[in-house]
């Protein structure tokens, strides 16, 4: 007869991948119960949007076969960790914040944090996206935003949700051809209240759109709140080494890990042919994340409903799941959870890659 001792002895010889630690210590049995001849087992990844599920089920499945199990009935959970530092500052319901930054303007930096918030909350993490490029707001346009959020009666800001994503953004308060004058320290009093006047609630993610360049955004959030991972934004052209240098650069000198590096824009492949045309250059990215020793997430091709997508306010990672840059950008989301799961558990980002299963994509618990 199988016993429940059994079962955990045969997890505990399960590895989480990322982790490099056993099941059972990292806690992720989430339940287990034996009735009649039927082993009901939960595992709480350490993320929805796992990038190596199917390597986790597959391994638990060949531990538990010796036991003779008649009938498993596995299934799969979330418990997200908390970031280092995650439940000391403004946004004590948040478990993990993450800045996309970039070294210059014109890379494609809204477009692949708006993506990727979208992609991680499709399966299933709650997530939030808060525009901190005050000058200058996107989310307004990639999200449909118009008009001002709800105040609740004590005064408190509601996020706007959009595709299951809580957003907040500048351009929610400021017409559009309003151009808004300010100097550094209204900037900061306005970034303070998107953190202590508005209702987050509990969130897996809160994904930070960083202004362009190193000024004085970047530097006022890592004195306001702990930034857990950044993630750099550039273009295949070698002189986007350069931009890459100062992004890094500013994210070591503000004690932020760069989770990962994304290169946007690496080629474009005409209707009806297989020819990937690198119309701004090739491997720049790859070049940059080797030199800097930043985890290389990917490259996205040069794709026109991207654009439309983003105008109309839907992202493409959901309105064109199949295309193959929104493949990438769900790889990229999946990769990047991963290492925020490596740097929750051992308060160290990994400088390697995370492999994604190739198998499609995973379905984790939602």
């Amino acid at each position: 007869m199988v016993t429940t001792e059994a079962i955990q002895g045969a997890l505990s010889q399960v590895m989480d991948p990322e982790l490099n630690q056993d099941l059972v210590s990292l806690g992720m049995i989430g339940s287990l119960s034996i009735n009649d001849d039927v082993v009901q087992l939960r595992v709480d990844l350490t993320t929805p949007a796992c990038p190596l599920k199917d390597k986790i089920e597959a391994d638990v499945r060949a531990a538990l076969e010796p036991l003779g199990i008649s009938k498993l009935d596995l299934s799969f959970g979330a418990q997200v960790r908390n970031q280092p530092g995650g439940k000391d500052h403004l946004l004590t319901g948040i478990k993990n914040i993450i800045a996309v930054g970039a070294g210059k303007g014109g890379v494609g930096k809204s477009t692949v944090a708006v993506n990727l918030a979208a992609s991680l909350a499709s399966y299933g993490a709650s997530v939030g996206i808060l525009d901190g490029d005050l000058y200058g707001p996107s989310l307004p346009t990639m999200l449909n935003i118009c008009g001002p959020p709800q105040v609740t009666a004590d005064k408190k800001l509601l996020p706007i949700v959009r595709h299951g994503l809580k957003a907040v953004t500048m351009g929610s308060f400021v017409a559009k051809d309003q151009a808004l004058v300010w100097r550094g320290p209204m900037l900061n009093n306005a970034l303070r209240q998107f953190f202590s006047d508005v209702v987050w609630g509990e969130l897996d993610y809160l994904v930070i759109d960083l202004p362009p360049g190193t000024g004085d955004i970047p530097l006022s959030l890592a004195q306001m709140i702990p930034v857990g991972a950044a993630l750099i934004v550039t273009t295949p052209q070698a002189v986007a080494i350069d931009d890459v240098r100062r992004a890094k650069s500013m994210f070591d000198q503000l004690k932020i890990p760069v989770a990962g590096l994304v290169e946007n824009m690496a080629g474009f492949t005409p209707p009806g042919s297989d020819e990937i045309i690198p119309i701004f250059g090739e491997g720049g990215g790859e070049q940059a994340a080797q030199e800097f020793g930043v985890p290389f997430l990917g490259s996205l091709p040069i794709d026109p409903n991207v654009r439309i997508c983003g105008d109309g306010g839907m992202p493409v990672v959901l309105e064109d799941r199949e295309s193959p840059v929104s493949q990438a950008l769900d790889a990229m989301a999946r990769g990047l959870a991963g290492r925020l799961s490596v740097l929750a558990e051992t308060g160290q980002s990994p400088t390697r890659p995370i492999p994604v299963d190739k198998s499609g994509k995973p379905g984790c618990a939602k």
